[in-house]
């Protein structure tokens, strides 16, 4: 499977192709991620603070600071996301008003938790088919290489001659 023929999977590094081989034609700007690290330790807190939400009852101060730590969360994503990614995250998660209840404290993190869930998803699937994309292209060269048992011309079998004489 060719990685280009996925655009709709997030790309987290691009594979240059081998010597000799066509170049992948530019594309538009594709779905990609410029930290990792900095995504899943976002969505680990993330997933940490919804267990915690569904298990304690909030009074006000205590969903107020929530409702900040969810906001900073999703600015902090928007830092490491492609614009298109970062469309979808906004559509997907709008600014919370006032003070929210804890029902929508609990929803709103479900729903950026599922959403995190599913990119990482992508990811791997992305990571899957770049793999499988490099694995064609080494047997191929490998198909296309020199035969086996031939020998370049002048090089002879005298055993009393070094391989560098």
């Amino acid at each position: 499977m060719d990685p280009a023929s996925t655009p709709d999977l997030p790309q987290v590094a691009a594979a240059s192709a081998p010597e000799g081989a066509p170049a992948a034609a530019p594309e538009a700007e594709r779905e990609s991620i410029s930290q990792p690290a900095k995504l899943l330790r976002i969505a680990s807190m993330v997933r940490e603070l919804l267990e915690d939400t569904r298990q304690a009852s909030l009074d006000e101060p205590g969903r107020i600071r929530l409702r900040q730590i969810y906001e900073r969360s999703i600015d902090e994503l928007k830092d490491v996301l492609s614009d298109d990614l970062k469309e979808e995250l906004s559509s997907l998660a709008p600014p919370m008003e006032g003070v929210p209840t804890d029902a929508e404290i609990r929803v709103a993190q479900a729903q950026l938790v599922g959403w995190l869930e599913g990119l990482f998803h992508g990811i791997q699937a992305a990571l899957f088919s770049q793999q499988m994309a490099a694995r064609a292209q080494f047997e191929e060269l490998r198909r296309r290489g020199l035969p086996g048992g031939t020998e370049p011309p002048g090089t002879g079998t005298d055993p009393s001659r070094g391989q560098y004489l």
